[in-house]
């Protein structure tokens, strides 16, 4: 999580966590120097007004007009391609991005190295699965106090891509791996993808707050592979923990 819990406040006057729609009512966020179109900007439409347009590739809802690629699985809404998720690479100083490309998985971006030593293949099939615990040590000074009764969770992947966040009727939003009591962490905030061979990567696909792994911030739209063992932290206290599993035969 990073030093600051970012913000913004909607058009109704609500505390929103999300910088693009409102993690309360759903209502639009303006930026900076956007005006509403209409007098009453509080009867302005919200998304539940808005029809949403299906990913062909893994059936994730929506708004048209947002992007070329799906933020989920990356499939690309102009070419009908499958994976292309744009890298932004930083070409000059702090603050510069750089250019978008495609297909470019990101061979300069370094990842935090992981503290346990890689699985050797193996013909025994493989299962992953996530602790999920809240960790007070990870609360920052701003963050409210973490639950006492929230008990650890287990959960196994079964999906080959497996969306983390918070549950919103207004966006349609319903991850696979819900973390409704942690409202630090983005509806849409991260994605746990099963490779075809067998291996787990983890995405921070823009979130308001950032997602650290193994202590270190990763950088958005990148995949870092993960290991048995590792651990990753997201919103005000949440740590989750990732295992390899063998199956028996």
């Amino acid at each position: 999580m990073t030093n600051d819990i970012s913000t913004y406040k909607c058009l109704k006057g609500h505390e929103s966590t999300e910088s693009d729609y409102c993690s309360e009512c759903g209502v639009k966020i303006l930026g900076a120097g956007e005006q509403p179109r209409v007098a009453n900007a509080i009867a302005s439409p919200t998304p539940q007004n808005i029809t949403l347009e299906t990913c062909p590739a893994c059936s994730v809802n929506r708004e048209p007009n947002s992007g070329d690629f799906c933020e989920i699985c990356g499939y690309n809404f102009v070419t009908g391609a499958h994976g292309e998720v744009p890298i932004i690479e930083e070409a000059g100083g702090q603050g510069d991005k750089g250019t978008r490309r495609q297909g470019d998985k990101g061979n300069n971006c370094s990842f935090p190295p992981s503290p346990h030593p890689p699985i050797p293949p193996s013909p025994t099939p493989l299962t992953w699965e996530l602790v999920i615990t809240i960790d007070p040590s990870l609360r920052h000074p701003e963050s409210p106090e973490a639950p006492t009764n929230q008990q650890a969770i287990l959960f196994r992947l079964d999906k080959a891509n497996n969306l983390i966040g918070r549950n919103s009727q207004a966006r349609a939003i319903e991850p696979e791996i819900a973390l409704d009591f942690d409202n630090a962490v983005s509806h849409r905030h991260a994605l746990l993808n099963l490779e075809s061979d067998g291996s787990l990567t983890l995405r921070d696909i823009n979130s308001s707050n950032g997602t650290k792994l193994n202590g270190v911030e990763l950088k958005p739209m990148v995949d870092a592979p993960l290991q048995d063992g590792d651990e990753f932290t997201l919103g005000h206290w949440t740590r989750i923990a990732v295992k390899a599993v063998r199956q028996s035969l």
